[in-house]
Order: C-alpha cells, then structure tokens, then sequence
C-alpha cells in the first residue's frame, strides 16, 4: 500500500476482522522504536486525535478491551491483546529469555497475529546472495525483482503511489530552486507557509501548516536550527520588502499581492511571523535521545493544540511520521550522489521523504466535498490549489533537480509529464448580446430540519447492494421484507445487524428521521431498509436458504455501505427548488487546466458522440430557435439534489431562445451524457435532472 492510504487503518481493520474469526493475541513488529510509539498510540490512545478504533468496540452486544501486553503467557481470552516490539527488540527477548518476557513458548499451541509493519527491512537476505552495504538494505523495495518474486503468489492487492495520486488522494509535488543562502531559502518556505495559513483561514479553514528543514549532519541541523530563531528573531520590514523587490517566482509575487490587497502592511506581516516561527514552536527531531514528548508531539501536529510549525531533522522521519499538514520541505545541504545517471540512495530516500509529505491533507470547502480528496486539479487559477500542494525547496541545481524529478517519477508521486492547456471561450459566443447580459439559473444547497424527512434517500435506497456467497449465480432478493418463513427471526437479523453500529441507537436514528416511531419500521418500512435490495451472488441451493450467518454478514456489509453513504451525505442539507439567476458571463470563462500528456481531456466517447449529435440535428433546433448555445460545464456551477444536496455538475448546459412569440423565451437544459455501466449506481442524477422541469422555481426578476 502507497504511503498515505491507509496502511495502519488496515491494520486496524484486520484485528477487528481476525477477532472474530477466534484471533485474540497480535504481535505488532517493526524496525523502528518511533513507528511503534506513533502505532500504539493509534491503537491505544483514545484521546488521540489519530486513534483508530470505535471509542466502543462490541460484538454481538459484548464489549471488547483492547490491553497492552509484554507476552501471551496469560492473556485475556475475551479481549484483544496487543504485544509491541521492535524487530531488534524481538529478536533479543526471543533469543535471551528474561521474566514477563516473549519466549519462544508463548507461540506454542498459540493462535497469534504477526503485524510486520515496514516489511522490507525484513527483507534483507531475500535481495540477492551478495554482502549489502548499509545503503542497499535500506533501499531494498517490492520493485526490487527477488522480493517481488517472492511476494507475487501472495499478494492481494497492489495500491501504488501513483495510483493514490491519479485517484487524487494526495498532495501534488513542485520543486522550488533558488541559488540564495540556507536562510534566504527557509524564509522563503516561511512565506509560502504563512501564506497558506492566510488562504486556509480566509476558507474557514483552520489547519495550521508545518515546515520540515533537512539536514545532512545532527551538527548542521542543530546549527541550522539556531541560526534560524537568530533570522526569525532579527528580521525587519526591508528584508521582506528587499525579497519582493527581487521576487520573480510567481508563488512569491502572489504572497505580496496578497498582503497588499487585504492591506497588511509588512511590519504587520513581521509580528505575525516572529510569533508563529519563534524558538518555542520549532522542534528538532535528530537524535536517538529524542525524548518522548517530543515523539509524540511531532506525531500529533494536526492538533489544534500543537503549535509547532518548523520541524527540523536529518534521517528520522523517513518512515513512520504520519503528518498531514506539511506542506514545505526544505533541503539544506546541495551535494549529489548519482551514479550512471541514475538516482543515488540519498536521492530516492529524498523522493521517499516527499511520498510521506504528499499524503493529503482533508478539509471540505462545500459541504457535500469528499475531505479527502484534492479538489482543485483542473482549476489553476483557483488561491486554494496551493492548499493542496506540497513544495521541495532546494538549492538551484538542474542536474540534482533532474535525478529527483526521475526518483519522484519511479516512485509514482509525479506524472511523467505534464502539460497546461488553456479552455477558451470562442470570440463569437463573447461578443454575443447573450453572453454578456445572458442568465444562467441555479439552485442553492440549504439547510433543513429534517422534520419533512420521511425516508431514506432513494440514492441510498436504490443503490444495487451486492453479496457474494460463492459462485457467479445471480438471484435479487429483498433481504428485509419478510419473504421466508422465518420473518421473527429475520427481523432480528437484521437487528442484530443494525446492532453492530453506535450510528443505528434509536434515538441517533431520530436525529437524522425524526418522524420514525420505532426501529422495527426503520427495518421494515418500504420507505426505509424495507425498499433496499441486495444482489446475492452464490449456489442455488445456497440461495434457496440463506443461513443464519450468511444472512447477517450479508446484512451487516449492506448496513455498513448504507451507513456510509448517510454520514457522507449529510442530513443538515438539501437543494432549493428555487432557482437564483446568475449573470453567464460571472460564472463561465476562459480557464487554464492541467494535464498528464498522456491523460484523454477531451472528454469520454458519450460526451464526444453527444457533441456530434447536437451538431447533426442543429438545422432542425435552428427552424425553432433564434439562439442556440451548448457549453461545456468544466466545473463552472453545481446543482444540489432536492432530497439530500448532494452535488454534482452535469457536463453540458443547453441554451435556446425561442424565435415566437414575440415575448422573450429561454430554455435552459442540463445534459449529463453516461455510458450504461453507470446507470443504475448515477440513477439519482437522472431522476433530479427530469423532476427539475416540474419542481423548479424561478425566482422572480
């Protein structure tokens, strides 16, 4: 799994899943002391703001402890068990017994869990039958062709870091060069920093951004560090303004400009950033002697209470730091260590560095934005972008510039290439009296009640759920309805179910229906559980007389999906019916998008085929029409779903101006072309797209 995707939630999700399989004990191992205070607070620490697990865990009505144990010798066999260790760390106690310590015995007769978290370094002989200096054990990788070897028949599924990134769960990369001094360099990052903390803020967006400075000595970095509070302490207004005199990157130009039209003048700026960047909230995280509290600060720098903004270390955040809001990396030292023009050791640990900070930092602008997701791909002229960026700040360099844009390649973490394309809107639709003085009609996401709400939502309700049992038999049967003879015992299936889940308590459940009278007609009702249908895929005779068993694993998968889809789409929303005009050319304009070379961006075969249609029967719309427009919606506007607010934004709108009668009259038509694959689970847009023509209102002019 790439790093960022969610590796130690998997985990967590394995521990659940093997508990019930009759699993009790787990041994978490790996090679880094740091990996493990970070893990056991995952896993331990419900105060945490990274804790894993439920604050409740239960099953079948019985709850479940989690304890921290030093061996299995008298576990509890009602609870989940966990063992922490270092591989050294095993090895040692294994192999040296010492009191309440693991011994070899303790895996006698026992069914354990092993978690190798990190794996390569385990992997070590599996290389080749040569000696390993240092820096090859600790490059070895599943690209590597005799790990891949041996992994291959054992290997699920394969999440890359690029995939993460084409999929838009991470940062975007870009590599800053600047031949100024170590100083000049860093001030630079702070800049950018405090300039995203601004944008992040004036979203309504409280995220505090960090600063990680690299060194390539534990003497340099403590150098470095003092030599940084000095800068920070002594700098004046003329510094900055000597940097906006000289700024020729555009990411610099932009934060000046910002400061100037939001009138913050630079002796402002300057307080600001002597408070934000002072001796107090800095942090170095370099030797082994590193004391705890500082293990877990640099662990916890998403919460709202750690202020520290400028991190600084050599080597011991390569693996296992989980921070989310880096956003600037800055190297400090300029050496090189390629060799036939490839990427040295140091190079690839560098692009393994940028990996971990470009996993993505989640915030939600709309309220119906997936957190997780990058938002502002194709909009390059959107302040926000910069929110979802990560910046490497390195000495100008192009030869060290090349190795690692080919490192950060291999890796996954940046395309091939790139290229800008710009989406222009044709001179003769501008100059049009339409465009300029033209409306266009949308509808607004607004807060509810809920006391109106007397079902669940037919995106959730008529989404095709599927179980498989065994085989590739296809029999649709609505699991809640009473169909078999056991409808006492299905109804408290499907408790049983429900029961597995905080969300689905009576009295959470009036929160989002407050016109349910009890849980059985939740479960029953057609409006609600009653009218979803599940697709079971297994033998006939299987499905003849589905056990006790398969029916609450099916129910328990199906109630999962539904949970997660309501807390997605949240209850506190829906879309207007009423229609507000916008002035056309305020919300359609030229823009300037991002592509990978090798990405179609000029749309899917629907929409392609789509297009030509609309040219094909033009002359039959002209014998109507005096004007006749489509546009491209290249995330121009949303619409909001009547029923819950969820949004989304149909490809193409239709305008029409009807030539009689003589009383001005538009038309105006969202289009949203699909291929079949998509019809049932995107069946909600087709059902909002055709109730607009009865339900909308126009609100009067």
């Amino acid at each position: 799994m790439a790093t960022g995707s969610g590796k130690t939630l998997m985990m967590v999700g394995l521990i659940l899943y093997l508990y019930q399989k009759g699993y009790r004990n787990f041994l978490f191992f790996v090679n880094s002391t740091n990996i493990i205070d970070k893990t056991r607070d995952n896993f331990l620490n419900d105060t945490s703001i990274k804790y894993l697990f439920n604050k409740t865990i239960s099953f079948d009505d019985k709850k479940i402890i989690l304890h921290e144990v030093d061996n299995f010798q008298t576990t509890d066999n009602d609870n989940i068990n966990i063992c922490f260790e270092t591989i050294q760390g095993l090895h040692s106690r294994l192999n040296t017994p010492r009191e309440n310590s693991l011994t070899y015995e303790d895996f006698q007769d026992q069914k354990i869990v092993l978690i190798s978290d990190e794996a390569h370094h385990i992997n070590v002989e599996t290389k080749s039958g040569k000696q390993l200096s240092k820096e090859e054990r600790e490059e070895i990788n599943r690209n590597n062709p005799y790990i891949l070897n041996k992994y291959a028949p054992r290997l699920i599924f394969d999440y890359s870091l690029k995939d993460l990134r084409l999929d838009g769960y991470s940062k975007e990369v870009k590599v800053l060069q600047t031949d100024a001094e170590l100083f000049e360099r860093a001030l630079q990052a702070v800049l950018l920093s405090q300039y995203r903390r601004k944008i992040f803020e004036k979203n309504g967006q409280i995220i505090k951004p960090v600063i990680l400075f690299k060194s390539k000595t534990i003497n340099e970095s403590k150098n470095f560090q003092e030599q940084f509070i000095r800068g920070m302490t002594n700098l004046t207004s003329n510094k900055l303004g000597e940097i906006e005199a000289n700024a020729k990157d555009e990411f610099l130009k932009k934060i000046f400009e910002y400061l100037a039209d939001n009138d913050i003048s630079l002796d402002n700026f300057i307080i600001e950033l002597k408070e934000d960047f002072s001796a107090e909230k800095t942090l170095s995280v370099n030797s082994k002697e590193e004391s705890e509290e500082k293990q877990l600060a640099v662990n916890t720098l998403e919460d709202p209470n750690n202020e520290y903004r400028a991190i600084f270390a050599v080597d011991k955040l390569n693996e296992g730091w989980d921070v989310l809001n880096l956003f600037d990396i800055v190297r400090l030292y300029d050496t090189r260590d390629a060799k036939n023009n490839q990427p040295g050791p140091t190079t690839i640990k560098e692009a393994q560095l940028i990996g971990r900070g470009a996993r993505y930092c989640p915030f939600k602008i709309n309220d119906t934005d997936d957190p997780s997701k990058r938002k502002f791909d194709r909009d390059l002229q959107n302040e926000m972008r910069i929110c979802e960026e990560l910046y490497y700040h390195s000495n100008y360099n192009p030869r060290y510039i090349q190795e690692l844009n080919s490192a950060l390649i291999k890796t996954g973490i940046i395309p091939d290439t790139t290229t800008k394309r710009k989406l222009t809107i044709k001179k003769e639709f501008k100059n049009t009296e339409f465009y300029n003085s033209g409306l266009l009609f949308l509808n607004q996401q607004e807060k509810h009640s809920r006391d109106d709400v007397f079902e669940l939502s037919s995106t959730i309700r008529n989404f095709p759920y599927e179980a498989t049992l065994r085989t590739n038999i296809n029999l649709s049967r609505d699991l809640f309805e009473n169909q078999i003879k056991e409808g006492e015992l299905r109804l408290q299936t499907a408790k049983k179910a429900l029961y597995k889940f905080e969300f689905y308590s009576f009295s959470n459940l009036k929160k989002w229906f407050p016109n349910l009278e009890k849980l059985e007609d939740f479960i029953k009702n057609e409006k609600y559980l009653g009218g979803v249908k599940i697709t079971v895929s297994g033998l006939e005779s299987q499905l003849q007389e589905l056990k006790p068993e398969d029916e609450i694993n099916i129910l328990t998968k199906t109630i999962g999906q539904i949970t997660a889809s309501l807390a997605f789409n949240s209850p506190e929303f829906r879309g207007s019916k009423e229609f507000r005009h916008i002035l056309l050319k305020e919300k359609i304009a030229d823009k300037e998008l991002n592509f990978a070379l090798n990405e179609n961006c000029f749309g899917t075969s629907e929409e392609k085929y789509f297009v030509k249609y609309i040219d094909r029967i033009y002359d039959k719309l002209q014998a109507k029409y005096d004007q006749i427009y489509l546009v491209r919606n290249e995330r121009f506007f949303k619409l909001y779903n009547f029923e819950d607010g969820k949004s989304f934004e149909p490809d193409y709108v239709l305008f029409l101006r009807r030539k009689k009668p003589a009383k001005k009259l538009y038309y105006q038509v969202f289009i949203e072309p699909k291929g079949a694959y998509l019809k049932e689970k995107e069946d909600w847009k087709q059902k909002f797209l055709v109730a607009l023509k009865e339900e909308h209102k126009i609100e009067k002019l």
